[in-house]
């Protein structure tokens, strides 16, 4: 049976092996994992098609395959259970067993000049990946006293006692396809739309109220969901974008689309670099189901589980810098969508009320928007109205 990549959707025309989990002659089950194939959104698994064994490996890992291209062979057969080995005394000590890498994991280490057995594996069944290597590399360079000699990877001789001076020692790491798919989307952002941003700050005392006082009964009522902010925020959203209906729109060659529905992506920042998981007709979820929703998607973004379904679409986005300390900043637009909403860190600071300096909890707002579709007047009404929404969010319950 030949194994074949998966079929990818429209927006990816290929992706690449980036670890294979069985060897030539070894035996599997059905549905066990043969392979992990990356693409520019999400790792996808080729799993077994039925009890056998793999015959022959055609794409190697770091190999670039198009969907459904023949990778593997497979011979079917039934699988006879291995016996337990017996063990075998003997005077060594018992040496550890070397995690599982790949070729492409292996060759990096190499370069890097990392002990392959020192860097803990982050795939499937502990198997170490590139960015495993990078990452143990970084942490051993941030971590080791300013070196004395410069070594060359691959070298087992330093070139000297001390790095000459004026030089800077270097380290190259290959871009993952996600990173590289992320880098392009922002450059053809910039490129094909004409964005602008727009600030605002609002006044976070009343949500923060609402969760000291509910938090707790919110928590039992709910299985144990905690009342977040990025619930409020989605459903602050979605209402102004019933009263901006061009924010939630997109622009499809000549043609404006209009959409009838509220899906909203959330961005997650993960190890392999940012993803938008959409939460699909918001409007219809309560504080609860958003909340569930975003935890699920954040934990499951960070193990490299999302699907490709779960990241395609979306009207409208959000991304809250806020949890990394920034205090303000400029989204850029999530193509094909012409809104972004960015959250900010909350931060006491004095503001005048009643003609009296008082401290408040405020957060920067910004949205960025396609001034092909977005006027200046919309996009600074549609940031107003979730101002107002978030100060008072007794009117997000009753849609005022």
């Amino acid at each position: 049976m030949d194994i074949k990549a998966p079929p990818f959707p429209e927006s990816v025309s290929e992706g690449t092996i980036a670890a294979w989990h069985v060897q030539p002659g070894e035996a599997v089950r059905r549905d066990a994992p043969l392979v992990d194939i990356e693409t520019d959104k999400v790792t996808q698994e080729v799993v077994a098609p039925a009890d056998g064994t793999l015959v022959e490996i055609l794409r190697q890992e770091g190999e670039t395959v198009m969907a459904e291209e023949v990778i593997a062979t497979f011979e079917p057969g039934a699988v006879e259970a291995t016996p337990e080995p017996t063990p075998v005394a003997s005077d060594e000590p018992m040496r550890q067993a070397e995690p599982v890498s790949g070729p492409a994991a292996r060759k990096l280490a190499d370069e890097m000049g990392v002990d392959i057995s020192d860097v803990r594996g982050s795939g499937r069944d502990g198997r170490i990946t590139k960015e495993d290597v990078a990452r143990t590399a970084a942490a051993k360079q941030a971590e080791a006293p300013v070196p004395t000699a410069l070594t060359v990877p691959g070298e087992s001789a330093p070139l000297g006692d001390e790095p000459a001076a004026g030089e800077r020692a270097e380290r190259r790491v290959p871009m993952t396809r996600l990173r590289a798919s992320i880098a392009r989307r922002l450059v053809e952002a910039q490129q094909n739309a004409a964005m602008l941003t727009t600030f605002n700050e609002v006044d976070m005392t009343a949500v923060m109220a609402l969760r000291r006082k509910f938090g707790e009964e919110f928590q039992k009522a709910h299985n144990g969901t905690k009342l977040g902010f990025m619930s409020f925020f989605v459903r602050a959203s979605v209402e102004a974008l019933k009263r901006f209906p061009s924010v939630n729109a997109s622009i499809d060659g000549q043609d404006i689309v209009y959409h009838g529905y509220f899906d909203i992506g959330v961005a997650v920042s993960t190890e392999r670099g940012l993803v938008v998981p959409i939460v699909r007709d918001a409007d219809a979820l309560s504080l609860a189901q958003i909340e569930d929703q975003i935890n699920d998607y954040g934990t499951r973004a960070r193990a490299g589980k999302l699907t490709i379904e779960e990241m395609q679409g979306g009207t409208f986005t959000i991304s809250n810098g806020g949890i990394f300390g920034s205090l303000l900043s400029t989204p850029i637009l999530n193509p094909p969508q012409t809104g972004i909403l960015g959250m900010h860190k909350i931060q006491e600071r004095p503001v005048v009320m009643d003609g009296q300096i008082v401290a408040r909890p405020m957060m920067y707002l910004a949205l960025s928007y396609d001034h092909r579709l977005i006027d200046g007047r919309e996009a600074v009404g549609f940031l107003v109205a979730i101002k107002n929404l978030l100060e008072d969010p007794a009117r997000i319950l009753l849609e005022l």
